[in-house]
């Protein structure tokens, strides 16, 4: 069982081997083997943390970074393949993703927006101002390029992204709730993303309203009706399909980013320190705000928790495939790149360290009454 699993430290033997391999290489400036050294590394740090209950959480971030890394050192590859742009590959990707989520809801999930309006209101309202809001002042205070700057306002204003519901559950939060607010901002994402980015970009690149609501809906409203349809008419008939839906939805998660950075890996080499710093203060603001605007409304501690997930959460790998469609995957599609994998980690620790604080008033599942 994973939960059993204890992590020794000679289980670190094979990823300080590989680290130490890299840093040499790095010394000696070999970059044909130093980039695979260190996506090695992470995987290997990846596949230790898969064992662990309480670490477990963090293997996902960890592949993404190994997959990164080799797009960093060889971007040559992740561009085009016989002549074939990859980036053409993002839309389709992403349509899948949201395919997933589509036939993961189900009437039981859908009915709970009329269950509890006022959480779900806030929630989305919360979402679609904190977000948009802190992209906009943070672009001014650091001054980026147009392109990227806007890069870093689109991530604010994607809805919610599908791990939130997956980090809802870890930190013992309100999940019928998180499901709820992903469901409906991601649903209102079609008016709001262009309408937001219409008013807060509009200065930085040039924006269609009609054109950028009708990606949107090409990449998440389409894709979740068919992923509906066949929940109600297949699921549970092909179960093999199921199962590996998530695999799918991760490994196109992955793919998107590559594809993003090896696009955008020099401008990314020229702002990529002060545009992580900016990720992450945004990512950071996102939870913060969300939960204590939720308390200053009276939420019990499970939704404050629910809404400050859902609100620090992005739908990145939406605000990618709009990058393509507003002409910028190498620069405006950036932010969402570095975004992703530093929402998984923190929201990962965010959870690990709420779920050992038990909500007032609710018991311990892992302890005997």
């Amino acid at each position: 069982m994973a939960k059993n699993f204890i992590i020794r430290p000679r289980y670190f033997i094979p990823s300080i081997a590989l680290f130490f391999g890299y840093i040499a290489f790095q010394i000696e400036d070999s970059v044909k083997i130093s980039g695979w050294l260190l996506m090695l590394f992470f995987l290997s740090l990846a596949l230790v943390f898969q064992k662990a209950d309480k670490l477990k959480g963090f293997s996902f971030p960890l592949i993404i970074f190994a997959a990164v890394s080799l797009t960093m050192y060889y971007p040559q590859h992740f561009v085009s393949f016989n002549g074939f742009k990859l980036s053409k590959l993002i839309i389709p990707l992403l349509q899948i993703i949201m395919f997933g989520m589509g036939s993961e809801l189900s009437m039981n999930e859908l009915a709970t927006v009329f269950k509890m309006p006022k959480k779900i209101l806030v929630g989305v309202i919360c979402h679609y101002t904190v977000m948009p809001l802190i992209g906009f002042l943070l672009v001014s205070v650091f001054s980026f390029p147009p392109e990227i700057a806007a890069g870093v306002i689109l991530v604010g204003c994607c809805p919610s992204g599908l791990a939130s519901n997956v980090m809802s559950y870890l930190a013992r939060a309100n999940l019928a709730l998180s499901i709820a607010v992903t469901t409906v901002s991601t649903l209102l994402a079609p008016l709001f993303t262009p309408l937001l980015m219409r008013i807060l970009a509009g200065k930085l690149i040039k924006v269609s309203f009609w054109a950028l609501a009708w990606d949107t809906t090409q990449v998440v409203i389409f894709p979740i009706l068919a992923g509906l349809l066949f929940h109600f008419l297949v699921r549970g008939k092909l179960k093999w399909l199921d199962k590996i839906m998530p695999m799918i939805s991760m490994i196109g998660i992955a793919l998107i980013i590559m594809v993003i950075t090896a696009s955008g890996r020099d401008a990314l080499l020229k702002v990529g320190a002060l545009l992580m710093l900016a990720v992450l203060i945004h990512n950071m603001l996102g939870y913060t705000l969300g939960y204590w605007f939720s308390r200053l409304l009276g939420f019990e501690e499970k939704d404050c928790r629910t809404i400050s997930l859902e609100v620090g959460m992005q739908n990145s790998g939406l605000a990618s495939g709009l990058a393509l469609g507003l002409g910028g995957i190498g620069t405006v599609g950036l932010a969402s790149a570095i975004f992703g994998p530093l929402m998984n980690i923190s929201g990962s620790s965010l959870a690990t360290w709420w779920h050992g604080r038990i909500p007032k008033g609710e018991i311990d599942p892992e302890k005997p009454i």
